[in-house]
């Protein structure tokens, strides 16, 4: 018989609460703030982060960016932390296309150019991937990267993420389409 995890909360369990802070390893995953302006538009303004992501942001942009999180949290549909590391804005890491019903996210992440090679992605990841599975009692949490990200599969391997397929010119990036590589990890696996 399979062994059966605690159930995701239920349709409507988010809305009323607080987004969370959620601690690591020596970082704090927190939700974001006005004051995270400058840090988002210096984020989006990094070419690394703009192959994957081919945008760029105004202030004005990044306010909204910014002010998206709490509706979109109180919809259930995604959620998005600043990572800190010693009160500093250091990345960014998320939970896309929550299905609460179904036990699902997808992950999303990026780290600022002076925060990386510190492993702050993987301990970010390893911080949120816990608060997934034992607060929300997800099941399975998917992350995709586009073949050519060494740096986004690598981390998505630290944290115990399994490689799952290939799937063929799926996404957009700055240099045209690409090949994007599927990995997920399931509340039941082994860390």
């Amino acid at each position: 018989m399979p062994l059966l995890t605690t159930p995701a909360l239920p349709d409507g369990a988010l809305s009323f609460r607080p987004q969370p802070e959620i601690h690591g390893d020596r970082l704090a995953l927190r939700p974001w703030q006005e004051r995270d302006v400058a840090s988002v538009v210096a984020a989006f303004a990094d070419p690394a982060i703009q192959r994957w992501h081919c945008r760029s942001l105004t202030t004005d942009e990044a306010r909204e960016w910014i002010a998206q999180w709490q509706p979109r949290w109180r919809a259930e549909t995604d959620a998005s932390w600043a990572i800190t590391e010693n009160g500093r804005v250091a990345g960014q890491i998320g939970l896309r296309h929550i299905d609460l019903a179904e036990g699902l996210a997808k992950i999303s992440y990026w780290v600022l150019p002076d925060s990386r090679g510190h492993r702050l992605a993987p301990r970010a990841l390893t911080a949120l991937t816990s608060w997934a599975f034992a607060d929300l009692g997800l099941h399975r949490l998917e992350l995709s990267h586009s073949t050519s990200n060494t740096p986004s599969c690598r981390v998505a391997t630290q944290c115990a993420y399994l490689l799952e397929g290939t799937r063929r010119s799926e996404a957009r990036h700055a240099d045209g389409w690409h090949d994007m590589h599927a990995h997920a990890r399931l509340s039941t696996d082994q860390p």
